[in-house]
């Protein structure tokens, strides 16, 4: 373990070490940090990230820095990161200093100009975030939003909205969704279990196919059960349309 203390000069395993180890051991820290560390970075997110980035990659670019404090030092930022969270949930103040309420861009159509400067956006920043909506005239805006996390939500007013069966009263089908249960000849064992089937119940439903599950490039299971299986030919159309 002599490659996590400073040295004057390191070999090369020593380095592939220091990698391996720093490689793994942010894995470990930002399952721990949880997945809003890694969606959208607020403020908080934004200051462990700067600082856990410059805090490892020292170490892993000078050997005269010792890697046991950088992963010391990680860990007590990690406490205090998870420490801040819990607090605000408990303190309304702290919660709003971490994230702010949003900030309204667009009202009715108006754009509300004072916010944009609030908000330190500028106006072609805007236009392109409305864009990105499939929206090519702001008057068409109902609401725009500036979120904390640093996104723009957009509402168009509802005389612009899509027509849904709902809108026109028209039956529809329950919504189903398809996963995939094969993949390369491996059988997906969990969402097996979740449908409380077993192997033999697989075999039975790609036997049409004349295919043994290790010969199954891909196939799917939908929540009525209905299981469809895809040829190779199949996957290389889809190779091609990239």
């Amino acid at each position: 373990m002599d490659f996590l203390e400073s040295k004057e000069t390191l070999t090369t395993i020593e380095w592939i070490l220091r990698g391996v180890v720093s490689f793994v051991f942010l894995l470990l820290v930002t399952k721990i940090m949880g997945q809003r560390s890694i969606s959208q970075l607020r403020l908080l997110d934004f200051i462990i990230a700067m600082t856990l980035g410059n805090i490892i990659a020292h170490p892993l670019s000078d050997e005269q820095l010792g890697l046991k404090g950088s992963m010391i030092t990680t860990i007590v930022l990690i406490v205090l990161y998870i420490a801040a969270t819990w607090l605000s949930l408990k303190w309304p103040f702290f919660k709003h200093y971490l994230d702010p309420s949003p900030i309204t861009l667009v009202k009715n159509g108006v754009i509300q100009f004072q916010n944009l400067t609030k908000a330190r956006i500028s106006i072609e920043f805007l236009f392109s975030e409305i864009r990105k909506e499939k929206v090519e005239d702001i008057q068409k805006v109902s609401l725009a939003i500036w979120e904390p996390g640093g996104t723009i939500s957009v509402f168009t007013d509802t005389q612009y909205q899509p027509v849904t069966p709902a809108d026109l009263k028209l039956a529809t089908q329950p919504f189903v969704l398809s996963r995939p249960i094969i993949i390369d000849g491996k059988v997906d064992l969990s969402v097996l279990q979740e449908l409380g089937k077993d192997l033999l119940w697989l075999n039975t439903k790609i036997e049409p196919a004349k295919m043994k599950i290790r010969d199954v490039i891909l196939a799917t299971v939908n929540d009525n059960e209905n299981v469809k299986v895809y040829s190779g030919l199949e996957k290389e159309k889809v190779k091609n349309s990239k």
